[in-house]
């Protein structure tokens, strides 16, 4: 687990998770809360593709608590390649995995906006004003998982898993600026990893391309938060007071 420097809070937070093969793996445990303490450690962690994990990566998510993964991509998106590990079905024995996309697919309006897919919180209000139904089966699925940490997880572990961090960070009552920390460690975790790939499906950055694709992420981030409530969009979207707190009670 490494340490890395809080922005907004001026202190070390450990966040990254070493499970074999895991990219862009860390514990939302640990970011400061406004009024006090902090995100409760092994509750809610965030990753990239699933797929990467190996045999002994699916162990260790285990042994660190990890009984439900949310996985945020459509299900075209899901599956072994080549390239990935071969895991025994053994090995995931006792998970629950749920499938709770953010986006369809295959929206022409959004993809037109967004590119082949979204790849920066400038995004993000729109996302949440299209498909409030499908975040607020996210949070459900995050607030009514089975005891023990929560997984949620999309393609690179960027941007759709940190449109949901955002959410689950602000509800918890997390300052901004610590929620664009999150996402910078995001946007160079997985950065780094596709460095270790033989065929990344992303190019690695240059460390003049990491610099500024991280101020551009943290201020649309900002710009993202800005004027956001957690929980009054969750209500909108339909979840009851009841589900709000058992959420909220997730993470703190």
């Amino acid at each position: 687990m490494r340490s890395h420097r809080d922005h907004a809070g001026d202190m070390d937070v450990n966040t990254d998770v070493e499970w074999d093969g895991a990219g862009n793996a860390r514990d939302l445990g640990g970011i400061p809360l406004a009024g006090g303490g902090t995100v409760a450690p092994g509750r809610v962690f965030r990753m990239g593709r699933s797929e990467w994990l190996t045999e002994r990566g699916w162990a260790q998510a285990r042994a660190a608590g990890v009984r439900t993964v949310v996985d945020l991509r459509n299900p075209e998106e899901q599956g072994r390649r080549d390239t990935d590990p071969q895991v025994p079905a053994g090995a995931v024995v006792g998970l629950t995995f749920l499938t709770r996309p953010t986006q369809e697919a295959t929206d022409p309006d959004f993809t037109a906006l967004t590119g082949p897919y979204m790849d920066s919180p400038k995004f993000y209000r729109e996302n949440l004003r299209r498909w409030p139904e499908k975040i607020a089966a996210v949070a459900r699925a995050v607030a009514d998982a089975d005891d023990g940490g929560v997984v949620i997880h999309c393609s690179a572990g960027r941007d759709r898993t940190g449109l949901i961090a955002m959410l689950l960070l602000q509800l918890a009552g997390a300052e901004p600026d610590a929620i664009a920390d999150d996402y910078e460690r995001a946007v160079r975790g997985i950065s780094a990893f596709h460095a270790t790939q033989a065929n990344p499906r992303e190019k690695p950055l240059t460390a003049a391309q990491l610099e500024d694709r991280v101020a551009e992420g943290r201020k649309e981030l900002l710009r993202a938060l800005d004027g956001f409530d957690a929980e009054q969009y969750l209500r909108s979207a339909g979840l009851s007071p009841a589900e709000i707190g058992r959420l909220r009670s997730r993470l703190r």
